[in-house]
């Protein structure tokens, strides 16, 4: 049995434009979901440049990547939205029609929406792992092999290789060791892309004989799919070894792909989805589109676009999800139902 859920919106998409819609969404008193693939939330900010500096946020001459996540997450907290991370938007049904959409959104993780409204803020698409070419690795994934972690405890006792070397692999590294009957870091060089402090506390780890880290790239799996028994690794010069596991996480980044987006019957363009410049609303009326991933004329691919077209879908929203209501635009300088909204008014 699915979890059903029923809400005004469902954002797909976690990033800063995202996160942003929340904020205007709770403006006009509508209730939002949102869902990303990634375990966190930030988008491309913080999984791809998290301490690197933007410069052109209104109001911030300089803002990292997770500092503008961080400050997102503050701006809406008054509002309360439900996150449903590591989760992927698999199917879209309309229920309804084109004066009063309903649609129902169903997620790999077995997670159902009934929404009135979506808003899609996904970037350039839902980002995909990517799989190290390792002949048969097909028939371990999902049972000995994982491109992430939802959960920690499913691990405990296991024998984990985990192979990378950025922030990712040494993050579950020392997070897993503890937890792990035997766990090795696997890595084609030793150096790493990931935070100085986390690669010390691996180290350390080392160095106490808690865990082994190794030099190479595995080549085959060993056992009869989909149970892993072991790795054959190979070394620079050519050698093998064999490492004995229960599980592998590769952690080699991300990819970027539209995934099941495509197949909603958007009328995409180059794979990115046309929408209006008045409400930022795609074919499918009730279907709203913002930032890298929609397309119209003069689009600038810029965080600060993003968020002036979520000011505007929020707008148009709300007569989906209020018919009978008239909306009274304010700002928040001046509004005092707006400032106890948001908690700064008594």
């Amino acid at each position: 049995m699915s979890d059903r859920i029923e809400t005004d919106v469902v954002i797909v998409g976690a990033g800063p434009v995202g996160l942003f819609a929340v904020f205007e969404l709770g403006l006009l008193d509508i209730r939002a979901h949102v869902i990303d693939i990634l375990p966190k939330v930030g988008g491309q900010c913080a999984e791809l440049y998290p301490e690197k500096p933007i410069y052109d946020i209104p109001g911030f001459p300089m803002v990292t990547g997770q500092g503008l996540v961080d400050n997102l997450m503050a701006q809406i907290e008054p509002f309360h939205p439900t996150f449903h991370l590591s989760e992927m938007v698999e199917t879209v049904e309309s229920l309804g029609t084109a004066e009063a959409p309903l649609f129902r959104l169903r997620t790999d993780a077995g997670t159902e929406f009934v929404t009135k409204a979506i808003i899609i803020a996904a970037g350039g698409g839902s980002f995909q792992p990517k799989k190290p070419p390792i002949p048969g690795i097909e028939g371990f994934e999902g049972s000995s092999v994982f491109y992430a972690v939802r959960q920690m405890e499913p691990f405990r006792h296991k024998r984990i290789l985990i192979v990378g070397g950025g922030d990712s692999a040494l993050d579950w590294t020392v997070n897993l060791a503890p937890l792990a009957k035997r766990l090795t870091l696997l890595h084609r060089r030793d150096a790493f892309r990931a935070a100085p402090d986390t690669v010390n506390k691996m180290r350390a780890l080392v160095a106490a004989g808690a865990m082994d880290f190794h030099l190479g790239q595995v080549v085959k799996l060993e056992g009869k799919a989909p149970v892993l028994e072991g790795a054959v690794v190979r070394r620079d010069d050519g050698s093998t070894f064999t490492i004995a596991c229960d599980v592998l996480l590769p952690f080699f980044g991300l990819t970027m792909k539209l995934g099941p987006i495509a197949d909603w019957g958007l009328n995409l363009h180059e794979n990115l989805v046309p929408v209006d410049t008045e409400k930022f609303e795609t074919s499918v009326p009730g279907i709203f589109a913002i930032g890298d991933i929609n397309s119209y004329p003069g689009k600038l691919k810029l965080i600060l676009s993003g968020f002036h077209e979520g000011a505007l879908a929020a707008q148009r929203v709300f007569h989906y999800v209020y018919p009978d209501k008239r909306l009274v635009f304010q700002y928040t300088t001046s509004s005092t139902s707006l400032q106890k909204k948001l908690g700064v008014h008594a």
